[in-house]
């Protein structure tokens, strides 16, 4: 899907597409950890909690791949702006422009 892209483009959501494949490694591995770890059992609450929030890393990584290798990345699912590349340099896995954003939580 990104064979229209400008090479400039192509080269930055190559790149971004390796850092986010990295940081999905990093989490599987982390989480393979956590879940692992029987620790101790006073820990369990804040071990689920850091579970939780690992798997949702996967899933918004997983769902960027996913629109990157659609050519849907960069896109507001709202409203079909653009999303700044300022907000997605900060939030990778952003979904929504801001002002959809704050709709979308309020």
């Amino acid at each position: 899907m990104t064979t229209h892209l400008h090479p400039d483009e192509r080269q930055r959501l190559d790149t971004l597409r390796a850092a986010l494949t990295h940081d999905f490694e990093v989490h599987t591995a982390r989480l393979t950890q956590l879940t692992a770890d029987t620790g101790d059992p006073g820990e369990a609450h804040t071990r689920s909690a850091l579970i939780a929030a690992t798997r949702q890393s996967l899933d918004q990584i997983t769902d960027a791949l996913h629109r990157i290798a659609e050519g849907r990345y960069g896109t507001c699912e709202r409203c079909a702006a653009p999303i700044p590349a300022e907000r997605l340099e900060v939030l990778p896995h952003a979904r929504f422009c801001v002002p959809c954003q704050q709709q979308h939580a309020g």
